[in-house]
């Protein structure tokens, strides 16, 4: 694999924000908003099928096309969409040996066609 490109179809959305906090075996522990696991559940129809997870260095670039103008933190954005590339065993995990950079990723608009495009390119290190 030299490149993977992933159009998720849908707004993007962040993990951080309405984090609900819960008990295990009393111990508080924050899990993500409602809101946000389903958003990770409607992503998993954009995602491809792969034999074995990406366990190599790759830059994951990011552009995500927000259906408003309001301010968004990308470093929010990009943990959120890692943590799910991991979680659907695109990436073996999102530690820096694997996800290497995130060179290109930004934050856009677009009113019509709210969306994440995702490619991830091999790295030879």
């Amino acid at each position: 694999m030299e490149e993977l490109k992933i159009t998720i179809g849908i707004p993007p959305r962040t993990k951080k924000n309405s984090g609900q906090i819960i008990n295990i075996k009393g111990r508080p522990i924050i899990i993500p908003s409602s809101l946000y696991r389903q958003y990770e559940k409607d992503c998993a129809v954009y995602l491809p099928k792969i034999d074995t997870p990406i366990n190599f260095p790759v830059n994951v670039k990011c552009i995500y096309y927000m259906p408003t103008k309001r301010r968004v933190d990308l470093n929010n954005l990009l943990e959120a969409t890692t943590d799910m590339l991991v979680h659907y065993k695109i990436l073996e995990d999102d530690n820096s040996r694997i996800v290497y950079s995130h060179d290109g990723s930004y934050v856009d608009y677009d009113k019509n066609t709210p969306r994440t495009e995702i490619t991830i390119t091999r790295l030879e290190k």
